[in-house]
């Protein structure tokens, strides 16, 4: 097989993949309409013409593939510069950047047209495009330095490497290297630099994600403080206003001998003393927990009819007012699943201080379930209240068999 034949069927290779490449990058502009992708997707599609170009002008010889070689290279090799600043500095596209373009045709037209030597032309697209390369390489050091990106150091050693390789092209020509072994480190170049721009591109998405995260974490503990002061509020006004007027109203229909309506009235002002603990037991603020605690479970009791026998370790003794309120909102919620979706008839819960920690059990003798309950905006709600002080929060079941739901709480403080 004639050398020439092999070195066009090594850059028709090269040019395929990069041809494919380039169709990758633009369907991911397409999915995410992030404005680099875009760009490394010209860029690329580019070097394919440019390799298309150069193999054109082995065959023919016209000068005019040349002159396309020419424009292209300078043109691809500084896409590649614009997508890097684009990823790196958020750069827009302005219509000043435009002169590149014209400095690409004037430069290819020299080089081609006026010196009429092949050597400068050659010598001048290397050197200029290994200048643009190793510049693209630093924009991506500074960025590996600033955020210690992976990607960004792949690409970094990718584009120094490719940098110091486009100025081999005096030396390996005269050989008769020049194409195949400029094809096969290009071509793993390539391949590096996709690799290395995916990795960053998916690393950024990463952050951004955790980002996000951290920002609906902080904002759902915002939203679950704020509710808690608003119950509190809420409370005090029923308890204190709402229910002192209440009392003043039935004191004064029963001294007029108005039972009925003092009836009435006592049954309504019964009605928002329980909402008042519902919202807010000020035995909680007032006693601690674990006389709030009995008081909700008798009040359940009450309320659904579903007998729940409370195993306490009376010597435990959690000062810190946010554990209380975690650990009292926990079991409140816990009940009322258990009254609404579990259909018992029974449950227990249990509450002790171990190795340095606080234990909540909670079970039921009801359906149970097959897999993990839907999330919904009490579980999720409990989740969060527990993962804010450090700690855990499963739920197990099987069916016909209850569930079980435990939490465990580092004690911050016990007496």
């Amino acid at each position: 097989m004639e050398r020439q034949t092999v070195e066009l069927a090594a850059l028709a290779f090269q040019a395929v993949l990069t041809a494919l490449l380039s169709l990758v990058y633009i369907r991911l502009w397409e999915r995410q309409r992030l404005s680099y992708f875009m760009t490394w997707g010209i860029a690329w599609s580019l070097y394919a013409v440019r390799l298309a170009s150069i193999s054109a002008f082995i065959v023919t010889r016209r000068e005019a593939w040349l002159f396309i070689h020419q424009v292209v290279t300078g043109m691809s090799a500084a896409m590649l510069l614009f997508a890097a600043f684009q990823f790196s500095r958020n750069l827009r596209w302005s219509w000043r950047y435009a002169w590149v373009v014209a400095a690409s045709v004037v430069w290819a037209f020299v080089t081609v047209y006026v010196t009429h030597d092949r050597m400068v032309s050659g010598i001048t697209a290397s050197a200029m495009l290994s200048a643009v390369t190793l510049w693209t390489a630093l924009v991506f050091w500074r960025y590996q330095a600033r955020d210690g990106s992976g990607g960004a150091l792949l690409l970094a050693w990718t584009f120094t490497l490719w940098g110091i390789h486009h100025l081999d092209y005096p030396l390996l020509r005269p050989l008769g290297a020049g194409v195949l072994l400029g094809v096969f480190i290009d071509i793993v170049l390539i391949v590096m630099a996709t690799l290395g721009s995916m990795f960053l591109v998916l690393g950024q998405g990463r952050r951004a994600l955790e980002a996000r995260s951290t920002q609906l974490e902080q904002l759902t503990r915002q939203l679950l403080r704020a509710q808690e002061d608003e119950r509190r509020r809420i409370s005090r006004e029923l308890h204190d206003e709402a229910g002192q007027i209440l009392t003043a109203v039935k004191i004064q229909l029963d001294l007029d001998g108005r039972t009925s309506a003092g009836e009435m009235v006592g049954r309504a002002l019964a009605q928002v003393r329980d909402l008042s603990n519902l919202l807010r037991p000020s035995v909680l603020d007032d006693l601690g927990l674990v006389p709030a605690v009995r008081g909700l479970i008798e009040d359940f009791a009450r309320r659904t009819r579903i007998d729940v026998d409370l195993d306490v370790d009376d010597g435990i003794r959690v000062a810190e007012a946010d554990q209380q309120v975690v650990i009292y909102r926990v079991i409140q919620e816990a009940l009322t699943n258990v009254a609404r979706h579990s259909g018992a008839r029974h449950a227990v819960v249990r509450l002790r201080s171990h190795d340095g920690r606080v234990e909540l059990n909670i079970e039921d003798d009801g359906r149970g379930f097959a897999s993990e309950p839907t999330p919904h905006l009490g579980l999720l709600g409990m989740r969060e209240r527990v993962a804010e002080l450090g700690g855990t929060l499963h739920i197990a079941g099987a069916p016909g068999k209850g569930a079980h739901l435990s939490v465990r709480l580092p004690l911050t403080a016990t007496a």
